[in-house]
């Protein structure tokens, strides 16, 4: 049985996302407050797998956790998109004309804002997370109050479901990355089926640094479906980038990484996988 450290209670999307995954597999969930607990876990059994969120459509980057994933030392085994689509829920006694309080994950929330925006009269209330607000109000026997969480998680505590895909935009996707202790990454992963890399570099404060890289990554057909750069705490107009590259073959993959190397700073692989096209 895998062991797959959460951010997020049961019946929350990482929940999900990791069965997803993990289909067909016995897994126990270790539900985890925050990203750094996810990492904490990992770094106290190197048994434990993480499933982490990296990006949403709508949202952006969580950039917090690219710092995270860099300095945990862990290593990216695979990726699980997802459809997010988020419901109103409350507890089974209540209907719409008792509803004063909504809670979520203020991301959630967000996503929410024209359903919000057309119901003024529910006061907002941001929580830690999805699922954890639908048990709170279940547990606590919040009449009055409801959850943005999934349809899943309503099941799952015994919620009302009072409307279903309330978000404002219906193509809002979240990509997890799942992460594990790099001794155990050969086992979990295929290598014939990767064809993904997610690395990190800095690069000198030059003219023309970074178009070099691109330049050498183009030449060898790698094609980069993601750049997402992070100021250098304590080195003023220095950057790290976070790259996502695709490729077909893996030794050409190998060589661009080998040209680029000496044109970067303190290039790392975070991970080598099999994109997930079941989304696209």
């Amino acid at each position: 049985m895998k062991r797959i450290a959460i951010q997020g209670d049961l019946g929350s999307y990482h929940d999900i996302a990791a069965h997803k995954y993990f289909k067909d597999e016995d897994i126990e969930l270790i539900c985890c407050r925050t990203f750094e607990e996810v990492f904490q876990e990992m770094k106290q059994d190197n048994h434990v797998l993480g499933m982490i969120a990296i990006e949403n459509t709508i949202a952006g980057s969580l950039l917090h956790n690219y710092g995270l994933l860099k300095d945990s030392g862990s290593t990216i085994i695979g990726e699980q998109r997802l459809r997010i689509c988020h419901s109103l829920v409350c507890l089974p006694e209540d209907d719409w004309d008792d509803l004063k309080e909504v809670n979520s994950h203020p991301v959630a929330l967000a996503q929410c804002r024209d359903f919000l925006q057309h119901h003024p009269t529910m006061k907002v209330v941001q929580s830690e997370d999805t699922a954890r607000s639908a048990s709170r109000i279940k547990r606590e026997q919040l009449r009055g109050h409801a959850a943005i969480c999934s349809k899943y998680a309503a099941g799952l505590y015994g919620m009302k479901v009072l409307q279903e895909g309330i978000e404002t935009n219906k193509h809002n996707f979240t990509r997890f990355l799942i992460a594990c202790d790099p001794w155990k990454a050969t086992e979990l992963r295929k290598r014939s089926e990767i064809n993904k890399a997610t690395i990190v570099f800095c690069l000198p404060h030059t003219e023309g640094s970074l178009s070099q890289v691109l330049s050498i990554f183009s030449f060898y057909h790698i094609n980069l479906t993601k750049i997402q750069s992070l100021p250098i705490i304590g080195r003023e107009w220095e950057y790290q980038f976070y790259v996502d590259i695709l490729f077909s073959d893996y030794l050409r993959y190998k060589q661009a990484i080998d040209a680029v190397t000496p044109l970067t700073q303190e290039l790392k692989i975070l991970g080598e996988y099999a994109e997930d096209q079941s989304t696209l």
